[in-house]
């Protein structure tokens, strides 16, 4: 589920992908091949469901606050708890450390929250994404930079 979320970053909708993951993982089951563990079929079928809600959801219209009537703006406003100034910047910087990983290019995206997050081997990310195990080495490696620059004011 996490490894799904942090590609849509929408709750509900990673559950939707993890339960279609699960569905097709059934539905498919004879054409697994043991040369591969369990797993890295696992990822490469719940990342490319991922990506395929990501590119359904850019075809999806967008509704803008702003031009919404008043009676479709009212909602009820979450109690708000009270939080320490900690827990305040924590919590910015999960979200901003968030944003720039969804900001990344796709091929970067993928293989930094395949070993960064989910803390999967070198091997394991080079079979799920179908690329040269150096090539996952230079991915991660610029993908870290990029961030590293993106997120160089939340030292």
């Amino acid at each position: 589920m996490n490894f799904v979320f942090q590609f849509l970053g929408d709750t509900e909708q990673s559950e939707d992908v993890v339960q279609d993951t699960m569905l097709k993982l059934y539905e498919k089951k004879h054409y697994y091949r043991e040369i591969a563990k369990f797993s890295t079929w696992i990822y490469t079928i719940a990342r490319n469901l991922a990506n395929t809600e990501l590119r359904k959801r850019k075809r999806r219209k967008v509704t803008v606050l702003s031009q919404m009537t008043r009676d479709e703006r009212e909602y009820e406003l979450p109690a708000v708890q009270p939080e320490t100034g900690q827990e305040v910047e924590s919590e910015y910087a999960a979200k901003r450390i968030q944003i720039a990983i969804h900001a990344l290019p796709e091929h970067f995206k993928t293989v930094i929250i395949l070993r960064d997050i989910q803390e999967l081997s070198y091997e394991d990310i080079s079979s799920i994404v179908g690329v040269p195990l150096g090539t996952v080495k230079s991915r991660i490696n610029r993908a870290r930079l990029q961030l590293q620059a993106d997120l160089k004011d939340l030292r």
